[in-house]
C-alpha cells in the first residue's frame, strides 16, 4: 500500500522539522519526506492541507483492562480508543487478573493485541510476583517477552528491603523500574489532597508528605544502586523541586504527569463528583502549576493519559466508595494541545512530550518520521473542537472529568505500520 500525505505541516520533534512538506509511505514504512520517490505512485492520497501531521503519539500508561477485567474495557475496545486519538503506541501496566508476572502471559497479550492490528502495545511487567511486595519476578525472562520496564504499580510496597533489591537487579541489567511515590500508610483509606476542599466536603485526605516522602526513599535507593527509575503521575510541587535536584545531581531519573493533573485541581471536585476521584489525587492549584513548570524545564519529560477506564458503577457511589481513574486515550492530545495554549509552549515542543520522548523513555523507535521509519502517523486538526460526550468516546470507559466540555485537537486520520487504521 502507497499513500502520500500531502500539503500537511509536518511536526517533527526529533528531526528538528516544522514545515509543510509531503509524506510518502510505501510497505508500512516513511519511505520519503519533502520530495517524492522515483516511481512513486500511489495507491491512495490524504490531502492534509490545514492539518498537522505528525508522528503516532506514544502513551506511556494506558490501562487495557485485559485480562480479567473485560467489564470494564476489552482490548479491542482500549485499542480502537488509541488511534481513535492518534496513539499509535502505548505501554500498559502490569495490574491485570491474573498479574503480568510471568513471560507466558506477556507474550499472550502482545500476540492478542497485535492480531487486532491496531495501536502496538508494550507491556510493564510486575516488579514483584502478583505486586504482592515479596518476591522478585524473573526480569529478565519477562524482557525477553517484550517488557519495557517493570513496576509495582500502585500496589503496596511498603517493605524498602524488596524495592533496594529490585533495583539492584535492574541495575545489573539495564533495565528502568517503573514507581508510583505514594507511602501506603499516609495515603490509607484517602481519596482526595489534604486540602481546603476534603475539609470543606468532609473527605478523607491524602498529604502532599505521602508523594514527598516515598520520593525521597526512592531517589536515596536509586542513587545508592544506581538504577534507572522512572516517576510515574507525580502531582505536587514538593515532588517536582525533588525531582529536578535529582536531575541535577545526575541521577537517571525521568518523570511523567498524568493530562488530568495538567489542568486540575482539588477545586473540580465541586459538590462530590466523583469523575474527578482520581489516583494520585487531584492537588491545589501552586500544585498544578508546578506540574506545568516541571514540563517547562524538562524536569517532567512527558504528559501521559494515565487512561483508566472503569463501569459506570463504579462511579454511582458516594465519592469516598467510588472507583478512582478516568479514560483519557482519546483526550491525550486535545489537553496536551490546551496545555501548550495555555502556557505559550510551542507546538513542536509540545507534541515532543508525547511522541518522540515517552519512545525515548520506553526505549522504543517510534515518536518520528524519519526515512525508513515505521509509519505510525497521526493527522489532526488542531484548530477543529470537539465535545467530549460519552457517544463521541470510543473507550468502552466513559469517564473523564471533561465530559461535556469542547475541546481543541480532532484526529482526522490515524496510520499504523503504513494501513489507515482510523479515519474520522
Amino acid at each position: 500500500m502507497k499513500i502520500l500525505i500531502k500539503n500537511g505541516r509536518l511536526i517533527d520533534h526529533k528531526n528538528n522539522i516544522d514545515a509543510v512538506r509531503d509524506v510518502y509511505v510505501a510497505a508500512g514504512k516513511v519511505v520519503a519526506v519533502g520530495d517524492a520517490p522515483a516511481d512513486f505512485h500511489p495507491n491512495a492520497t490524504i490531502d492534509a492541507t490545514n492539518l498537522v501531521v505528525a508522528p503516532g503519539l506514544v502513551d506511556v500508561s494506558a490501562r487495557l483492562r485485559e485480562p480479567g477485567f473485560e467489564y470494564k474495557a476489552t482490548l479491542k475496545s482500549e485499542l480502537r480508543a488509541a488511534v481513535a486519538g492518534g496513539v499509535t503506541s502505548l505501554a500498559c501496566p502490569p495490574d491485570t487478573d491474573p498479574v503480568l508476572d510471568e513471560p507466558g502471559l506477556v507474550e499472550m497479550l502482545k500476540h492478542r493485541a497485535k492480531l487486532l492490528n491496531l495501536a502496538h502495545v508494550y507491556p510493564v511487567g510486575a516488579l514483584t510476583r502478583k505486586l504482592e511486595g515479596k518476591e522478585l519476578t524473573e526480569m529478565s525472562e519477562l524482557a525477553e517477552a517484550g517488557c519495557v520496564g517493570f513496576s509495582h504499580v500502585t500496589a503496596r510496597l511498603t517493605d524498602t528491603l524488596v524495592l533496594r533489591r529490585a533495583m539492584q537487579y535492574a541495575s545489573t541489567f539495564g533495565f528502568t523500574v517503573w514507581l508510583h511515590p505514594e507511602d501506603a500508610y499516609l495515603a490509607k483509606n484517602g481519596v482526595a489532597h489534604d486540602g481546603e476542599v476534603a475539609a470543606r466536603l468532609g473527605l478523607a485526605g491524602i498529604p502532599s508528605s505521602a508523594e514527598t516522602i516515598a520520593l525521597a526513599t526512592i531517589l536515596t535507593l536509586a542513587e545508592e544502586t544506581g538504577a534507572r527509575v522512572h516517576i510515574c503521575r507525580i502531582s505536587t510541587r514538593e515532588g517536582v523541586e525533588m525531582l529536578r535536584q535529582a536531575k541535577q545531581r545526575g541521577l537517571a531519573v525521568s518523570a511523567d504527569a498524568a493530562a488530568n493533573h495538567v489542568h486540575l485541581t482539588e477545586h473540580d471536585i465541586g459538590y462530590f463528583d466523583a469523575q474527578c476521584h482520581l489516583k494520585p489525587p487531584l492537588r491545589s492549584q501552586r500544585d498544578r502549576d508546578a506540574l506545568r513548570q516541571g514540563l517547562a524545564d524538562h524536569t517532567l519529560d512527558v504528559i501521559c493519559s494515565d487512561h483508566t477506564p472503569v463501569d459506570d458503577d463504579a462511579k454511582l457511589a458516594p465519592f469516598g466508595e467510588t472507583e478512582a481513574g478516568a479514560t483519557g486515550l482519546e483526550l491525550l492530545l486535545p489537553l496536551t494541545l490546551k496545555w501548550a495554549q495555555e502556557t505559550a509552549t510551542p507546538l513542536a515542543a509540545a507534541l515532543a512530550r508525547i511522541t518522540s520522548e515517552p519512545a525515548r523513555l520506553l526505549g522504543i523507535n517510534a515518536g518520528h518520521l524519519s526515512v525508513g521509519a515505521t509509519a505510525d502517523i497521526c493527522v489532526f486538526d488542531p484548530e477543529q473542537f470537539w465535545k467530549i460526550e460519552r457517544n463521541a468516546l470510543h473507550s468502552q470507559g466513559k469517564n473523564t472529568p471533561f465530559l461535556g466540555m469542547e475541546l481543541a485537537g480532532k484526529v482526522r486520520w490515524t496510520l499504523v505500520a503504513g494501513q489507515v487504521v482510523h479515519q474520522s
